[in-house]
Order: C-alpha cells, then structure tokens, then sequence
C-alpha cells in the first residue's frame, strides 16, 4: 500500500500533516528521534483507520535516516509522498552559536532533507513519480536566528536544486514556507498548514508549484480556490 512518509513527525505540523495525509487513506510511516514524538503522531493517526507505522531516527544521522526509510518502503511500497519536517529552531544571535552547533543545526535543517531525498526520489521515479515536500521558514533573514535562517535559505535552494535533477523524472518537490510561529487556535495553526502539503501533493504537474507562502494572513483555504 503506497503512503506517505512524514520525517520529523513530532507535535506542530509533522503530526497535523500526518493526520491531514491519513484523512485521504493513505498509510503513513512516521519518523522521528524520540519515541514520545512518534507515540503522539500515532495516537492522532490511528483512529483514522490507516495503517501506521513508527521509525526513531535521528534525522542528522545518515545511516539511522536511511535504515528508517528502507524500513518504511519495507512496510508500504515506495511512497507516494515524502515531507521533510525536521528542524532545530532556536535564537542564536551572530557569533554566539559553535560551529559543531552551526554544523549540527545544518545536519538536520538541510543535510537530512537532502539524504532522504537522495534515497526516496529515484526509488519514486521508477515507480511513476511522487511529492517530496520540505517545511521551510524564515521568508527573510533574522540576526536573532541566525543558523535558522542560514538552514532556511539553504532549503529553498535545495528544493531548486533537487527539482532539476528529478522533476523531470516525475518527482514534484516544493517547501512550504511558514512565516510565524506555529500554534493551535492561530493565524498558523498547524492544522491549516497542512491543507498546503495536500494540496501541494495532489497538484497536476503542469501546475508543479515549487514553494507555498503560509504568512498568516489568509489559511490554507484561502490560497487553493476550487
């Protein structure tokens, strides 16, 4: 059964998104680094009736992040879908973060969406194309978040880049860029974020969009008219 593959399925948008995918029917592996993230994002999944399946990897590890995924394709097939939602979101002001700190926050903002995409999108090629989808952030550099933003650009253009070599192939990458804090009840409630990653996934191709603006002053609803 094709599904989708939610990385960094932790509360917020991971688990919203898992549920927004589950909704449709489709089976959902999760991954994350802690097993009370995964326990949460099941809980909110497994009363819709989809199969699910929980994987702890830390994104940042190649070898953890790669097993996680042969693991999921294990258990589902290739997916029809993969959303990289991992990040370290933190202030950090110039100068004030170590480099291991920069390095880590790299590993997991950029690195980690790269190696999945790099084990996902050629296994989704062969087998008639996908959705790969990337939580971005941060439409405008921050000194307060400085190694956020940094993994921020970096994202965008990882997305460009990654489209070059397997949009032709069939493959649909794009990020959602979320531009405020992500809150229950708010302007940036994860579950009306989520209605982006869906409708970014069922899009024709001659209708790909590469990036989605969520900047809190119109939900989901309002940018997928029809």
């Amino acid at each position: 059964m094709p599904g989708a593959v939610i990385i960094g399925a932790g509360p917020g948008i991971g688990r919203s998104v898992a549920r927004r995918f589950a909704a449709e029917g489709m089976a959902v592996a999760l991954i994350s680094r802690t097993s009370a993230s995964l326990d949460a994002a099941a809980e909110a999944v497994t009363p819709l009736g989809t199969p699910v399946v929980r994987l702890r990897a830390d994104s940042a590890d190649e070898t953890e992040l790669r097993a996680a995924l042969d693991r999921a394709v294990e258990a589902f097939g290739p997916p029809e879908a993969v959303v990289y939602n991992a990040a370290v979101i933190r202030p950090d002001a110039p100068g004030e973060l170590t480099v291991r700190g920069h390095q880590r926050a790299w590993a997991v903002n950029v690195v980690g969406a790269l190696t999945a995409a790099a084990h996902t999108a050629p296994l989704m090629a062969r087998h008639g194309g996908g959705t790969f989808i990337v939580t971005g952030g941060m439409p405008e550099p921050k000194s307060a978040y400085v190694s956020l933003s940094l993994g921020k650009a970096g994202v965008r253009t990882l997305v460009d880049l990654l489209d070059q070599e397997y949009g032709p192939c069939g493959v649909h990458f794009a990020s959602i860029t979320v531009a405020g804090p992500v809150a229950p009840g708010t302007d940036f409630d994860p579950d009306d974020i989520a209605e982006h990653y869906w409708h970014l996934h069922t899009q024709q191709r001659s209708a790909w969009q590469r990036e989605v603006l969520h900047d809190g002053r119109a939900h989901a609803d309002d940018n997928n008219p029809g």
